[in-house]
């Protein structure tokens, strides 16, 4: 479990912290959000939540609160270092962020037809190791597409709706994820904490 903890919606930096049951197997991590901070997105389970709170939607530069089961890493290496299931990055692997292409917020080898996408396989490095945030997995029309955990541009510099980190954190977490031990991210304003310890007792302090 990756557990971020921002001070508010409106925050761009967070906690990051990791647990393997209830045992924290690493110090806590500085993270980056977007730049405008958190809106609720669409994960796999509901955390009970005010309605009027800001909701994820595409090109918001707000990162996905909620709770979103890992499901792959990518990066520039041809060999996996983590126990998730990997992609190479090359030159042609994109993430489609078009909401109106059926490949919306998938990965995938580019054939020239997509009118908007990010590639993967960045100059700026951010993307030589990453994690996919399974957000919006039913990729509904405008609620927020390509979301990951990557490397920071510089630290505490925000992103457009991902997490960052460090390299050296964001290496170390990925060769610790494990897709047999079922491994979300629960990325939340402080106010919710109590909320996320109902539904994993094992976090309580």
């Amino acid at each position: 479990m990756l557990l971020v903890v921002a001070d508010n919606f409106d925050s761009s930096t967070a906690k990051l912290s990791c647990f393997e049951g209830d045992k924290q197997v690493f110090k806590d991590i500085e993270v980056n959000l977007g730049k405008n901070g958190l809106g609720w997105g669409i994960g796999f389970k509901n955390i009970p939540h005010a309605t009027d709170e800001p909701i994820k939607h595409e090109g918001d530069k707000k990162a996905p609160a909620g709770i979103f089961k890992l499901t792959g890493s990518f990066g520039y290496a041809s060999h996996n270092i983590s126990k998730l299931p990997y992609l190479y990055a090359d030159k042609n692997l994109i993430c489609v962020d078009d909401s109106n292409s059926p490949f919306y917020n998938q990965i995938i080898e580019a054939n020239g037809n997509e009118k908007s996408f990010e590639h993967i396989r960045r100059k700026d490095n951010q993307y030589r190791y990453g994690v996919v945030v399974a957000h919006n997995s039913h990729a509904k029309p405008q609620k927020g597409s390509c979301i990951f955990i990557h490397i920071q541009k510089t630290k505490n510099h925000p992103t457009v709706g991902c997490t960052s980190m460090s390299q050296e954190n964001l290496k170390r977490v990925i060769e610790w994820l494990d897709k047999s031990k079922n491994p979300i991210l629960i990325q939340i304003p402080k106010k919710y904490k109590k909320e996320v310890v109902k539904l994993y007792p094992n976090l309580q302090e």
